[in-house]
């Protein structure tokens, strides 16, 4: 029987969710990737329990996450039941609706109907009455976002969840979004964008500017761009390497000579600071307060320990910051 680790508040830092009362560990454990049939389920727990161990609170799903979709849930259903069931309001657990899980006209997007199902799915495979944050996965363009936020909305009347959030949005999607749920007395908690070193979209399109005005929290995916922040590329592309396997989410083709240049660049500063490349990639989204969360994925506890231990030193001077610049933007 997993015992929780007694001093797991002592060290990682939490933030506040922006206007909320809620707060979020400063890094948050991501299941996108290695919760699956193909992965063994004792390596899957070790995982859980050492991020708890940790101080890591907050496990952050989709209702699509797997591989196969569904899996993820289902695979921490099954850990809650069997390691956390003493703990769960020790836990944040967030999950998500928006892309496709079942055929037809109704399995996808941001339908009411759509929504509000996929999140009894969600809760059967969680085995879970509620969750603490529920998602719009991503912007409809053909449904009315009022209808997508009542959805989101209902759920936290029903009972079923007990914060509300969006994902991939635009900054004005986002302003309307939290405009529509402000309206009906259900506040936006959060948005979780992608986000990194290497990926500036919230920033230059205006994202964290929104969500500073609308005092909205943030949760950042992606921060080392599926890998490629970290030591695995400064040689080029490693065998069994998400870019060998040529991944819906990285590719070959986007390991190109000038980008390897800039990772070993970037792996310099890194060494500079006494931290891997992914530290540095890690510490950069969280530097300075704006982002309240940044989601990491783990293949072992070994990985996510050396993710914890970024927290150590997420301070920048300008210098530091001037030459990630030069070697990003060029």
């Amino acid at each position: 029987m997993y015992t929780a680790h007694p001093d797991r508040y002592a060290d990682l830092p939490y933030r506040r969710t922006g206007r909320s009362g809620l707060k979020l560990p400063a890094l948050s454990l991501g299941l996108w990737h290695n919760f699956g049939p193909d992965r063994p389920v004792e390596t899957q727990r070790a995982i859980l329990r050492r991020a708890f161990d940790l101080g890591i609170t907050h496990f952050d799903l989709a209702n699509n996450y797997g591989p196969p979709p569904g899996a993820a849930e289902s695979a921490l259903g099954e850990a809650l039941k069997a390691d956390f069931a003493p703990y769960r309001d020790e836990l944040v657990i967030s999950t998500k609706a928006g892309y496709l899980m079942w055929p037809g006209p109704y399995g996808e997007w941001g339908s009411r109907k759509y929504v509000l199902s996929s999140l009894d799915q969600s809760l059967g495979r969680l085995g879970l009455d509620h969750v603490d944050i529920f998602y719009s996965h991503r912007f409809d363009p053909e449904t009315p976002l009022e209808e997508t936020m009542g959805a989101l909305h209902s759920a936290v009347q029903q009972g079923k969840a007990l914060y509300v959030g969006v994902s991939n949005y635009s900054a004005e999607q986002t302003r309307e979004a939290a405009r529509i749920l402000g309206e009906l007395g259900t506040p936006l908690l959060i948005h979780q964008p992608r986000y990194s070193m290497l990926d500036r979209r919230p920033e230059d399109e205006g994202l964290l500017d929104a969500l500073d005005e609308l005092e909205v929290g943030s949760i950042v995916y992606s921060p080392l761009e599926q890998g490629l922040l970290t030591s695995r590329y400064l040689d080029g592309i490693p065998e069994g390497s998400r870019a060998a396997s040529d991944s819906p989410f990285l590719n070959s083709d986007a390991v190109t000579g000038e980008l390897v240049a800039r990772l070993r660049a970037l792996n310099e500063i890194a060494a500079g600071r006494g931290q891997s490349l992914a530290q540095l990639a890690l510490a950069w989204v969280l530097r300075g307060g704006r982002v309240t969360s940044a989601l990491v994925g783990a293949s072992s506890p070994e990985q996510l320990e050396d993710s914890v231990r970024t927290l150590g030193n997420l301070g920048f001077d300008e210098a530091e910051l001037a030459r990630i610049d030069e070697v990003i933007k060029g």
